[in-house]
């Protein structure tokens, strides 16, 4: 996985903790996956559009 290992994704935790707080983390989780899921439908939409020309 982008070759991270064990031990980098955990830092990388924690300093998204720490950055963002505990209380944030659900937002930020949440407003992170409509993002992508908009993206991914944007992407769609796209494609769908040359289909039609």
């Amino acid at each position: 996985m982008l070759g991270l290992g064990f031990g980098e994704l955990i830092v990388v935790l924690l300093i998204v903790v720490l950055m963002f707080g505990g209380k944030k983390l659900p937002q930020l989780g949440s407003s992170l996956g409509e993002s992508i899921k908009n993206f991914k439908k944007g992407m769609k939409g796209d494609d769908d559009n040359e289909k039609k020309s």
